[in-house]
């Protein structure tokens, strides 16, 4: 029987998706729920798996072919049986090929870094993967492009490269990094973005982590960080300052009812904002989970196009990256977005004496469509006043 392979049904807000590499070839044999083609959206690389056993006997759409939801790309004969291997070669020739072959078949690549390795005709066997258990990303396949190339061993005479000549490499946007840069432009052109800055102290907070940091990972198993404090100390906000949390659609402003905050995590294929549903709701304990969750799932690749989608305010840490001072950028169609930047020791005038303090400057953009520079100033104050007396979310004050 042949069974079509169909590209899932993808959201709403996913309009079509490009075909990363095919597993298969045609001919060979697949398990049920083996991995065919990797599926790269401009939110998330998704797998298609084979949902029977059997010979994939046709691939209907190549490798960087942009397909839409439900299309077919593939065929499988759940009745065939898979091509016969070639024979087998001299045992010396084999034992000769068996290293090279291993090497090739150990490599472990991220999607986005077997695309850029497929297009620039790099073997993922001779890239030096950094990530996790050895593997590959797509910073290590740049990596290894921009390296000088060894000379090769060849009888003809080498060719001379001009003295002073500068090297070029055109690589094609990744389907993410192509949205990125259109819902950027879309956000300036649409919204009337300004931004507002304040400092805050971060010292009874680090005080709090300091005092309970052992006890809260043994009790919950999970590392108390900062991001927890700010995703609560921006619900606190935003429920003060409804407008804040609210979205333009059309000539309508759209209230919403709950708190959907995205956190700005780092991965293989750039930055992406998963979701934090509900974070209201959310103990601190249960916030610090769902960021480490994400975290770790973003580095392996493994979100899921859902958990990108949607979001009423997002929260942004260059700190992380020793930024001191940013203007974020609105994530459309939200109409604010928080930038966190790094704790520095500064000299601060307290009760009329001059004290070290560790600072930490904040940067909330906003639409001014919707949101008047009086709202904007407060709710940052609110964020402010909550770190600075992290009390103040356990009393809703």
């Amino acid at each position: 029987m042949i069974v079509e392979v169909l590209v899932p049904q993808l959201p709403e807000s996913v309009s079509e998706a490009t075909l990363v590499s095919w597993k298969k070839k045609v001919g060979e044999a697949v398990a049920r729920d083996e991995n065919l083609i990797d599926l790269e959206t401009d939110k998330v690389v998704l797998e298609i798996p084979a949902q029977q056993a059997g010979v994939l006997v046709e691939i209907v759409e190549q490798d960087g072919a942009t397909v839409g939801s439900l299309q077919v790309i593939a065929r499988i004969d759940t009745t065939a049986v898979a091509q016969a291997a070639p024979a087998a070669a001299p045992a010396a020739v084999a034992s000769s090929a068996a290293a090279p072959v291993a090497a090739a078949s150990a490599a472990v690549g991220m999607p986005a870094a077997k695309k850029l390795a497929a297009d620039a005709g790099v073997n993922l066997a001779d890239v030096a993967g950094t990530g996790r258990d050895g593997r590959v990303l797509k910073e290590d396949v740049q990596n290894h492009l921009s390296k000088p190339t060894a000379a090769p061993v060849a009888t003809a005479a080498p060719v001379a490269a001009p003295i002073g000549a500068r090297a070029e490499q055109r690589v094609p946007m990744s389907r993410l990094r192509a949205r990125v840069a259109e819902r950027l432009l879309e956000s300036q052109q649409t919204n009337a973005i300004l931004t507002t800055f304040n400092e805050v102290n971060m010292k009874p907070v680090m005080d709090l982590r300091n005092k309970y940091k052992d006890k809260f990972e043994k009790e919950h198993g999970v590392k108390l960080g900062f991001m927890g404090f700010f995703v609560k100390a921006v619900v606190a906000a935003l429920k003060k300052y409804p407008i804040v949390n609210a979205s333009v659609d059309g000539k309508d402003i759209v209230y919403h009812g709950y708190f959907d905050i995205g956190v700005a995590v780092g991965s293989p294929r750039g930055l992406v904002v998963p979701i934090i549903r509900n974070a209201d709701q959310l103990s601190l304990a249960d916030i610090e989970k769902t960021i480490a969750d994400f975290g770790k799932r973003a580095q392996e690749g493994k979100l899921g196009v859902e958990e990108l989608t949607g979001g009423t305010y997002t929260i942004s840490n260059g700190g992380t990256f020793g930024s001191m001072m940013s203007t974020p950028i609105i994530n459309p169609p939200q109409s604010a977005i928080l930038g966190m930047h790094a704790t520095k020791e500064r000299a601060m005038v307290v009760n009329g004496e001059i004290v070290a303090l560790p600072m930490m400057y904040l940067a909330q953009s906003y639409d001014h469509r919707i949101i008047d520079g009086r709202e904007a100033v407060l709710a940052l104050v609110a964020i402010k006043d909550a770190i600075e007396d992290p009390a103040r979310l356990l009393l809703d004050l």
